[in-house]
């Protein structure tokens, strides 16, 4: 019985587990993004969230940690010099994990998980019960800019009818 172990094993022995995080990590910090399965994003999650955290202490006790663990120095520089900067600010949270769906091979649950930037996009609210056509989806086609340029919106024909109502009087 596994009472109390913490992680999962992902059918891989020890030392494959350990070497297999490792690339992960190093990849990820090198990319910024990778596709895995569910699982493997969960567990890779608190592991690259440690190396930013040393990242973002910056002493050379940190830089040799972070070495020890990614397999590639310049990753660790790129750790070191742009990605632990980025997050100067935020107190944790440095990743996210996005569900993509499954894998058609296996069915194994596929995910993204990336870092999180600073400047965060927000959505509109959508209204519910209410869905745009199809048709309203499409990209609209452009008037030429010279047939736009000549055309006078509404609000400008109105005002100059105001001006020539006041002109009469």
């Amino acid at each position: 019985m596994r009472h109390s172990k913490s992680g999962r094993r992902l059918g891989r022995t020890t030392s494959h587990r350990i070497a297999m995080f490792r690339n992960m990590v190093t990849s990820f910090l090198t990319h910024e993004k990778i596709v895995t399965t569910d699982a493997k994003a969960k567990e890779l999650r608190p592991i690259a969230e440690k190396m930013i955290t040393l990242g973002k202490q910056g002493d050379l006790h940190a830089v040799r940690q972070a070495a020890s663990y990614i397999r590639d120095k310049q990753t660790v520089t790129k750790l070191f010099s742009v990605i632990a900067p980025r997050f100067k600010e935020r107190p944790g949270g440095y990743t996210r994990i996005v569900k993509l769906g499954i894998r058609p091979g296996d069915t194994a649950e596929m995910s993204l998980i990336e870092l999180v930037e600073e400047e965060m996009k927000t959505k509109t609210a959508k209204k519910p019960g209410k869905s745009a056509p199809a048709k309203a989806a499409a990209k609209p086609v452009e008037a030429p800019a010279e047939a736009v340029a000549t055309q006078e919106s509404p609000a400008a024909e109105a005002a100059g009818a105001e001006e020539a109502v006041a002109e009469k009087e």
